[in-house]
């Protein structure tokens, strides 16, 4: 899909997210408008992937390790066919397949149930550490919050990754600077998060996440033989609704109607 389509869908995500959460009145709209562009990227451009056949054994794979964003995979997911955009209304609603975390035994096109942070990543080492076993070409992509990246869990996915010479894996951090309790600087300073990453084995890219171009380039990068892949991908938290970006308090807090309104104008084309 080229930029201008791409450009389009991304609007698309965004108005969804929106109206998911503000249908629902809770939600984390923060995280997810935040994610858009590296989703939507990985999703259009970078996997093999069937809507009509969602559990195709020689698909690649997504694990949404912060899995709270799952409005953006929802949305992507609605984008792509996987799933209905009539089922936003029953988002986090008692026995919706849209829960608050995305649950693989209920959508199509969820590879993994997360939610518990620090676990995703593990869960994306050991996909492509199988498919490496296997024989087979499956490319796996996974997605961190940088406040995730406080858990220690993490570094031993990633320590995994680099040993087990997972360059069928690729690690994109949505680093937008901000976490549930304030800025990752103030609850625990993660340091020089590239240095860190390239000091795991990883071939790292440091992107502007919300940079369709940017994005597209490091995706498209050659895999190094032996050598996981990180991009860490710089955002805005809240991107595209001027009253949530790099605004803390719209990490877990859904927008009532009138400020719905206000955003989804926002989002026009």
């Amino acid at each position: 899909m080229n930029k201008a389509e791409l450009s389009g869908v991304c609007r698309q995500m965004r108005r969804d997210i929106i109206n998911m959460t503000a249908n629902a009145g809770s939600g984390h709209p923060g995280g997810s408008l935040s994610a858009v562009e590296l989703m939507a990227s990985v999703f259009y451009n970078h996997m093999r992937i069937d809507p009509e056949n969602p559990r195709w054994a020689d698909r690649d794979r997504f694990v949404l390790s912060k899995g709270h964003a799952a409005p953006c995979y929802y949305a992507v997911l609605a984008e792509l066919g996987f799933i209905s955009r009539d089922e936003f209304k029953n988002f986090r609603q008692l026995h919706s397949i849209l829960q608050g975390h995305p649950d693989c035994k209920k959508v199509p096109g969820v590879d993994a149930s997360t939610g518990s942070l620090g676990q995703g990543c593990s869960i994306a080492v050991g996909m492509a550490l199988g498919a490496k076993v296997q024989g087979k070409d499956t490319k796996v992509f996974t997605l961190l919050g940088d406040g995730e990246c406080q858990e220690g869990q993490i570094w031993e996915a990633l320590m995994s990754a680099a040993h087990y010479k997972l360059d069928n894996l690729t690690v994109i951090v949505d680093n937008n600077g901000l976490q549930i309790d304030g800025s990752n600087d103030e609850v625990m300073s993660l340091g020089d998060m590239p240095a860190k990453l390239r000091a795991f084995g990883f071939d790292l890219y440091e992107i502007d996440g919300h940079d369709l171009d940017a994005v597209e380039q490091a995706l498209s990068a050659p895999a190094t033989a032996g050598k996981p892949k990180a991009i860490l991908a710089h955002t805005v938290k809240g991107k595209g609704v001027s009253f949530m970006e790099g605004q803390v308090g719209w990490h877990g807090k859904a927008p009532n109607e009138e400020q719905r309104q206000q955003a989804l104008k926002e989002l026009e084309d």
